[in-house]
């Protein structure tokens, strides 16, 4: 899946990474300065962590289904829980419900604790083939 990320320009930025562990699909940001918003805390840019958080949602619908080009999103979400430290960031998405064209995925980053998330994302992603 980090090859799939790769043809990704925004996230080569980012430096997401994944890790498959069995079904269990991580998407990992290394810290790295540009990702920071506020220096003065210094806290990561919440740009950064909605792009990881989509992102982390798009690979866990392509690693499901992989026949498809990427999901298109639809809707998303995110919810900021609390402020990301200047540390690595992983990620994890499920898939709540999926139709023939529309799949809902929920996901969550997290830093030193995955019982303490510092954001949250709901999404739906477009299911379609996209072929025309």
């Amino acid at each position: 899946m980090t090859a799939l990320l790769d043809t990704i320009p925004y996230a080569r930025f980012l430096g997401l990474r994944t890790e498959l562990e069995g079904d269990v699909l991580t998407v990992v940001m290394p810290f790295a300065d540009h990702l920071v918003g506020n220096p003065m805390l210094p806290a990561l840019h919440g740009g950064s962590t909605a792009a990881m958080l989509e992102l982390t949602a798009v690979a866990q619908v392509a690693h499901t289904w992989p026949r498809l080009r990427l999901p298109r999103p639809i809707t998303v979400t995110t919810a900021y829980l609390r402020s990301g430290k200047p540390v690595d960031v992983y990620a994890r998405a499920r898939i709540s419900r999926a139709g023939r064209r529309v799949a809902h995925v929920l996901a969550e980053a997290w830093q030193e604790d995955p019982l303490q998330p510092i954001a949250s994302l709901t999404a739906h992603f477009s299911m379609d083939d996209h072929s025309a």
